[in-house]
Parts: structure tokens; sequence; C-alpha cells
């Protein structure tokens, strides 16, 4: 079995999220997208996080329909600041894998930084890095190190980010088609974002 790795913060999960794992899947001939909210992101102390239970939901609606696509809560459960070596290096305790069967999603920004996560090598020896495009980021950028292994992959750029999302909700403003419509849902029914 090929999986792909998708975890983030997803607070909340929008429509660029679910292209970028549909292009990766259909790409990389992929049998299974797990989708892993973080408990505690390492890189985003600035600011308060919904709790977890909500924006694991929310990853749930989004994904209902799509049979390849599959939400896990594996960080929420383990709970504390979430490391993306110790995610992978649980999935390769609880399913026999190799790195060829492995794929972590991040996007371009994220290959750019990932010289200061936890751990950087091991990770690319426990899976394939895919970089996925974002705006404004050179994803053919050259690295004198082990991001240079990573697969690059064009997919399609849609400038939509959970911040601005956030911050429609907050101002009063849609969020139609930025995010799915139970999502959209969700997040009224909840008041999520509302300041």
């Amino acid at each position: 079995m090929r999986i792909g790795v998708y975890g983030g913060t997803f607070d909340p999960i929008h429509m660029a999220h679910l292209v970028v794992a549909e292009q990766v899947c259909v790409s990389l001939n992929l049998d299974k997208i797990l989708f892993i909210p973080c408990a505690s992101p390492p890189h985003k102390n600035h600011r308060i996080i919904t709790p977890a239970a909500h924006r694991l939901e929310m990853v749930r609606l989004a994904i209902a329909g799509n049979s390849a696509f599959e939400a896990s809560d594996l960080e929420i459960k383990r709970g504390g600041v979430s490391f993306t070596v110790d995610t992978l290096e649980h999935l390769h305790t609880q399913i026999p894998l190799n790195k060829e069967d492995l794929y972590l999603i991040v996007g371009a920004d994220s290959l750019v930084e990932m010289v200061s996560w936890r751990s950087a090598e091991r990770i690319f020896q426990l899976c394939r890095v895919v970089a996925v495009g974002r705006p404004n980021i050179d994803l053919q950028q050259d690295f004198a190190d082990y991001r240079n292994d990573a697969i690059r992959l064009n997919t399609p750029l849609l400038a939509i980010s959970s911040s601005e999302v956030r911050e429609r909700v907050k101002a009063g403003q849609s969020i139609r088609y930025l995010v799915p419509k139970e999502v959209e849902e969700f997040i009224r029914k909840n008041k999520l974002y509302q300041g």
C-alpha cells in the first residue's frame, strides 16, 4: 500500500488542501492519504489554535466524499508538540512500510524551512518527501543538502490560506467556495473564528 501523509494545523481545512491532496494522490498513484491534524504545531506558538476535536471534525467533514482520504487522530491522541519525525516513526511501527511506500506532503515553503525541523534528515530516511507548489515560492530551487531528494510536484496554485478564512469569518465575510459547505456550516454552528 502506498500512503500519503498530509499533516498540518488545518485551522480550518480549506479547498486548496483538498486540491493538493487529490493531485498528489492521482499523480503518484497513492492508495490513501492520511490527513493528520497536529495537536500543537511547533512553528505556530504565536496564536491560539482551535481545539483539536473541532479541527479533526472539520477534516472529517471535508474529506467524507473521497474514499482515498482518511482522517487520523494520531497526533491529537499523542498530545504535546507534533513533530513530523515522531509521526512517521509511529506509522512505521503500526503499518509494514518501507520508504518507497510512504509519502510526506509538504508545501514548497515547508521544504525551504525543513532544515529547522526536528530530525529533518531522518524524515528523508523514513519516507519520500513530496513538495507541492505554493504561491511566490520557487519549487525548483536547489539546496546543498538532502532536500534535493524531494519529489517536486506542480499542483494548481490556489491562493487560499487558513488565516485568510479565519480573518474573513471574523470580519463577517463569506467563505463560500473557500472551504467545503459542510466545513462552512460547522464553523458557523460552532461560532469559530469570531474573535
